[in-house]
C-alpha cells in the first residue's frame, strides 16, 4: 500500500514594515519597493511588532525634516530593531550610522534594487513556484481612488535654498509609453484621479529631447503637453473620465498650451506652480527662473481661457537678504495674483544649499511676523474666493464616509476640481446616501465656505 503523498509546506513569507516620508515622490518610491518585495515573495506587516525588517524612506530636503527621518528610524529601531534607511537622506550614511550603529543598511533615494537587496539580505524570502507563479497586483499607499503618477526623476535647476539635485540628479524623464502604460494600469484598479508629479513637471522630455514613442497605434512625444492630452482621453472601465492633476509646474511658456486642455475638459483645471516669491532681487538671489509681472500676464490670460483654473503655489519668506520693501512686493504681488491656493515656508537653512552663504540672514522674529501677515493675507483671498462659489453646482470626488450620527443622517468628506488631496481643502457634505463610496464623483451644490474649505449637498 502506497503511502500517501503530504503535501508541500509553504514556509512562512517574511515580513516588511514601512515608514514613510515626505512628498509624494518619495510615497511613489515607497509603493515601488513594496511592489517589488511582494513579488519577491514578501508580505506586508502594518506595525514594527509583526515585522521582521522596517524600511524607513527618510526626506532630506529641510533640516526639520532630516530630523524627522532621524526621530522615525530611532522609533524603528527601539520598537523593532532590524531598520533599513533609504530616500532623500541615504546620501548621509555617515550621519545616520554615527547615530544609529545598528541599522542595517542606508541606500539613496529611488535605488529601488539596492534597497530590495538589502531586503533579501535582511530576512530571505522563500521562493518557489508556489509564490513565483501568483501574479500580484502594485501596492498603494494611497487611497484606491487617487494615485501618484511620477513621470521623471531628477531636476535640472540651481536654485539656491534647494539639495534635490544632489539627492536625486539632474533630470531623467521616464518614457512617455511607460507613464502612460502604468496610468491605465491605476485607472483598470480604480483609481478616479491621477496626480502627475515630478521635480519638475514642465521639463518632463528636455534630456531626451522630447523623443517620441509610438502609443496605441500613433507617435506621441516625450512632452508634458502630449502627456496631459493623452491622460486626458483615458477612461477608467466605467467609462468614467478620470481627473487629471498637474502638480509642480514651472511656468515655462508651453504651459499656455495645456489651458485650452482644461477649457476642453481634458484635464482638472488646477495647476500647481512653484513661484517661491515675487521680488525680482529676491528671486535672483534664489537663482529661480521667473518674471513675475510676465506671470500676472499669463495668470489673467489662463483665467480667461478657463475661468474655472485653480492655481496653487508656495512662498518662502525670510530668504537671505529679504528686505521689508522686498516682502511688501510679494505681498502687493499676491493681492494681484489672486491665487486660489498657497502654502508657505519660513527659510531654514539645508546643509549643502549655496543659500547659507548669502549675507544678510533674516532673524526668526522677522521671519515669523512675515510669516503671520502673509497669512493672513492669503487666507482673505481664499475667503473671499471660496465665498463666490456659494451657490454653484460643482462635481467632488468622496474622500471619505462617515458613520450616521444619532439621527441617522450620514456626511462625507470629499475635494473639488480645486483642492488637491493632502494640502488644499475639502467640501464637506451633509445628508449623503448610504450607497455613497469613497471615490465616488458627485455633482454638489455648495451652500456655505471658510478661509479654507466649502459646504454643501448633493445636487
Amino acid at each position: 500500500m502506497s503511502q500517501e503523498t503530504q503535501p508541500a509546506q509553504i514556509a512562512p513569507s517574511p515580513k516588511v514594515g514601512m515608514v514613510s516620508l515626505g512628498c509624494p515622490k518619495a510615497l511613489v518610491d515607497s509603493e515601488r519597493i513594496l511592489t517589488r518585495l511582494r513579488a519577491d515573495g514578501y508580505s506586508m506587516s502594518p506595525d514594527y511588532a509583526g515585522a521582521d525588517v522596517v524600511l524607513v524612506n527618510t526626506c532630506g530636503f529641510l533640516d526639520s525634516a532630516k530630523e524627522e527621518s532621524l526621530e522615525a528610524i530611532g522609533e524603528a529601531i527601539a520598537e523593532n530593531g532590524r531598520v533599513i534607511v533609504t530616500g532623500c537622506m541615504g546620501n548621509e550614511a555617515e550621519l545616520i550610522r554615527a547615530r544609529f550603529p545598528d541599522v542595517l543598511a542606508v541606500t539613496g533615494a529611488h535605488q529601488y534594487e539596492q534597497v530590495v537587496d538589502a531586503v533579501h539580505e535582511a530576512a530571505p524570502a522563500a521562493r518557489g513556484p508556489f509564490v513565483d507563479l501568483v501574479p500580484q497586483p502594485d501596492i498603494k499607499l494611497t487611497p484606491r481612488h487617487y494615485s501618484y503618477l511620477k513621470i521623471s526623476e531628477g531636476c535640472n535647476h540651481s536654485c539656491a535654498f534647494c539639495i534635490i539635485p544632489d539627492l536625486r540628479g539632474k533630470l531623467a524623464s521616464r518614457r512617455i509609453d511607460a507613464v502612460l502604460r502604468e496610468a491605465e494600469k491605476l485607472l483598470a484598479a480604480g483609481t478616479k484621479e491621477l496626480l502627475v508629479i515630478s521635480q519638475d513637471t514642465s521639463a518632463y522630455g528636455v534630456d531626451v529631447r522630447h523623443e517620441e514613442r509610438m502609443w496605441k497605434g500613433n507617435p506621441v512625444r516625450t512632452h508634458m503637453t502630449d502627456l496631459a492630452r493623452e491622460l486626458g482621453h483615458m477612461r477608467t472601465p466605467g467609462g468614467e473620465q478620470p481627473w487629471v492633476r498637474l502638480h509642480y509646474v514651472y511656468p515655462y511658456p508651453h504651459v499656455d498650451a495645456v489651458i485650452p486642455l482644461m477649457a476642453e475638459g481634458l484635464l482638472t483645471p488646477y495647476l500647481d506652480i512653484p513661484f517661491q516669491h515675487a521680488s525680482p532681487s529676491v528671486l535672483r538671489a534664489m537663482k529661480r527662473p521667473a518674471n513675475e509681472a510676465k506671470v500676472l500676464e499669463r495668470l489673467k490670460s489662463w483665467r480667461e481661457v478657463c475661468p474655472d483654473i485653480a492655481v496653487r503655489s508656495s512662498f518662502v519668506v525670510g530668504f537671505p537678504g529679504e528686505t521689508e520693501d522686498d516682502f511688501k512686493y510679494l505681498l502687493d504681488w499676491l493681492e494681484e495674483a489672486q491665487l486660489d491656493r498657497v502654502g508657505a515656508f519660513r527659510f531654514e537653512p539645508v546643509e549643502g544649499a549655496q543659500a547659507n552663504a548669502l549675507p544678510n540672514p533674516v532673524p526668526e522674529a522677522v521671519k515669523e511676523e512675515r510669516y503671520a501677515r502673509l497669512m493672513e493675507v492669503t487666507e482673505r483671498i481664499s475667503a473671499a474666493k471660496l465665498a463666490a462659489k456659494v451657490g454653484r453646482t460643482v462635481p467632488v470626488i468622496i474622500d471619505e464616509v462617515g458613520e450616521p450620527d444619532e439621527d441617522g443622517d450620514i456626511g462625507a468628506t470629499g475635494r473639488s476640481q480645486a483642492d488637491a488631496p493632502e494640502i488644499d481643502g475639502s467640501v464637506f457634505l451633509r445628508d449623503v446616501p448610504a450607497t455613497l463610496a469613497q471615490g465616488d464623483i458627485v455633482m454638489a451644490t455648495l451652500e456655505e465656505a471658510d478661509a479654507h474649505d466649502l459646504f454643501g449637498f448633493i445636487a
